[in-house]
């Protein structure tokens, strides 16, 4: 692993990396949580090019990811994707790790270097907050071993039981 794995408690939309990673839901309505406050400090941009990707593409399915601007934010993209709403009977760590990867992998491809991510699909979708967190650094590990291309990821928090938790899954595995 080349990159550098950090957990930041703080306003993921103040980040001053190239990308922040939105947990978005299919259609890019950004109501609530993480993806409200995206919207909010990015706006207008974030939201009419929401609406614009919706348009052409159609919604973005779990594990997909999409691509706007930052508008006045600091990082340059957001990159929008869908985790799972937590369901029993459901490939719930799948479909997470899926969402990670995606994020990992569109914002490599917009050749970033630096990466905020959050919690994804551990507030309004439902997520044991714990288990998404060990979920979510595991797989960002992952991806740092088979592809090393970013040199920073953030794993960002606004509270600190989320900071916590990011905090115990890197300790957990040795970092």
């Amino acid at each position: 692993m080349t990159g550098r794995v950090t957990v930041v408690r703080g306003d993921i939309t103040k980040q001053d990396v190239d990308v922040i990673v939105n947990a978005a839901n299919a259609h890019l309505a950004h109501g609530g949580g993480v993806a409200a406050a995206i919207a909010s400090a990015g706006a207008p941009a974030v939201d009419e090019e929401s609406r614009a990707w919706i348009d052409e593409h159609g919604p973005v399915p779990p594990g997909g990811a999409a691509v706007t601007s930052a508008g006045p934010m600091p990082a340059r993209y957001v990159v929008h994707v869908v985790g799972p709403v937590y369901r029993s009977g459901q490939d719930n760590e799948g479909m997470l790790r899926s969402a990670v990867r995606a994020a990992l992998d569109v914002s490599a491809d917009l050749g970033a270097r630096s990466v905020a991510l959050p919690a994804i699909s551990a507030g309004i979708f439902g997520y044991p907050p714990a288990d998404a967190c060990r979920i979510i650094a595991d797989e960002v590990r992952r991806w740092l071993d088979a592809n090393g291309s970013l040199e920073e990821i953030r794993l960002v928090a606004f509270g600190s039981d989320i900071a916590d938790s990011f905090r115990t899954a890197l300790r957990t595995q040795g970092s």
